[in-house]
């Protein structure tokens, strides 16, 4: 009890959250964190998932697993199956992760909100002006991972992932108090612009996962390299992989943030708001 008070007094306190996320040398933390978590010996397992069930709400009843090999086999984990319910609706874009809903809405021209008051264009954060024009005056949501919650996540439709554009960057902390103070910031980060199209009427769609602190490491189905801080690839890479609704298409080693754009004609389905806990599957945009 003494440490969820702890935990609940350092979250509200902005100024010291912010400082102990933020201002420490967090791209070493991160690497040291991606080496830490893969220790498979059962004392750092064990401790390191105890230790994260006192600060977080980590709920494993839904995992796949009973017994993990590392806490990066935790993080990563896999659910059971029929756990997650995905909206059949062929006007619907599902999310393609459990998460909390940010910044959401319609996108003015190329330009879009990560906090009130901050906004940002689309194209310094595709990183391509050119991958931008499909999505001008669309839709977006900005989904945000816990550390606690399933990592892993899933096409929002049928469709065609046809290149990802691998950006490197920082890892700032991607929680609201961060998103409130550094301008830009899911622009800084490390991130990934996923472009795909749908089967059904060829509309474009546009995942842009971003990396944070602890996090920095994305792993996609459709390339055969771990997307992280040591990446020297190609910064882009034509693909032509198909996925069904709600197939898996990779994850996250840690929490971070995933932002969907869909083009004009789309809209936030019904209840979709900031601060709207939302589970893979779920609706997310709908189709005029």
């Amino acid at each position: 009890m003494k440490i969820r008070k702890l935990r609940d007094a350092l979250l509200q306190h902005e100024d010291l959250n912010f400082l102990l996320t933020n201002r420490v040398p967090r791209i070493l933390l991160t690497r040291f964190m991606g080496w830490f978590s893969k220790l498979r010996h059962p004392w750092a397992r064990d401790a390191s998932i105890a230790v994260w069930r006192l600060f977080a709400d980590l709920d494993l009843s839904d995992a796949k697993k009973t017994r993990f090999d590392s806490l990066h086999d935790c993080f990563i984990r896999e659910l059971k199956p029929g756990s997650r319910a995905v909206d059949r609706d062929p006007s619907a874009l599902a999310s393609p992760c459990d998460a909390i809903v940010g910044a959401c809405g319609a996108v003015n021209g190329t330009e879009v909100f990560q906090a009130k008051g901050f906004p940002y264009s689309v194209a310094d954060l595709f990183g391509d002006a050119r991958a931008v024009e499909p999505f001008r005056d669309g839709c977006y949501a900005t989904l945000r991972l816990t550390s606690s919650m399933y990592h892993r996540f899933h096409a929002p439709h049928d469709s065609r992932v046809e290149r990802v554009t691998y950006m490197s960057g920082d890892t700032w902390n991607v929680n609201p108090i961060a998103l409130k103070r550094v301008e830009r910031l899911f622009c800084r980060n490390e991130r990934a612009l996923i472009e795909a199209r749908m089967h059904a009427g060829g509309h474009p769609i546009a995942m842009v996962p971003v990396a944070a602190i602890l996090v920095a490491s994305l792993r996609l189905h459709c390339l055969d390299v771990l997307l992280n801080l040591r990446y020297r690839g190609p910064k882009r890479t034509d693909c032509a992989a198909d996925y069904r609704k709600g197939e898996e298409m990779g994850w996250f080693e840690h929490g971070s943030t995933i932002i969907v754009f869909a083009p004009k004609g789309f809209t936030l389905a019904e209840g979709i708001e900031t601060g709207t806990p939302i589970r893979m599957g779920q609706a997310l945009m709908k189709s005029a």
